[in-house]
């Protein structure tokens, strides 16, 4: 509504507490709340009634027309997704009778995509088995290369210097 900034309502909020004092401040604002809150509720109430007023006389169904007339690429696509869709909804796997070869078909391809996820689901539990097997047996390896290791530092590891500022001895 208004395009007013912090630094806008900081300043209308000082010359406000200047001019209305601290004591009847909170008053001013309430009233200033309510007000805008009536505004707000007025304003929908008659954006509401307007678009009421457009349903009653048509002219939601003449703008239609109109972006059909402007646009009928667009209008027409809309017509073949609206028919896609309800053809999408009438070919229901679950529709077909049992007795009819499309729904043995239907049968035998749900049963076949059955047996594909078992098998998938199978090979990925087995592949992160062995993953495991795998990773538990080298953390054994480098628990054992640790425990058999004297206590050395390691080349990689640098010599940390001294914090008070004087050389480190090598």
């Amino acid at each position: 509504m208004f395009d007013l900034g912090l630094t806008e309502l900081l300043v209308i909020g000082v010359v406000a507490l200047i001019v209305v004092g601290p004591k009847d401040l909170p008053v001013m604002f309430r009233n200033v709340g309510r007000f805008v809150g009536k505004a707000k509720g007025m304003a929908r109430e008659f954006s509401s009634a307007m678009n009421d007023a457009a349903d009653e006389s048509g002219v939601r169904d003449v703008a239609k027309g109109l972006k059909a007339a402007t646009n009928p690429v667009g209008s027409a696509m809309d017509g073949v997704k609206e028919a896609a869709q309800d053809m999408a909804r009438s070919i229901d796997p679950t529709s077909y009778k049992p007795e009819s070869e499309t729904g043995k078909l239907a049968a035998e391809r749900a049963k076949d995509a059955k047996k594909i996820q078992a098998a998938t689901a199978r090979a990925a539990a087995e592949r992160k088995a062995q993953e495991a097997t795998e990773a538990l047996a080298h953390a054994e390896a480098a628990e054992a290369a640790v425990d058999r290791a004297p206590e050395q530092p390691s080349s990689a590891e640098p010599e940390v210097a001294p914090s008070d500022g004087s050389e480190a001895k090598t």
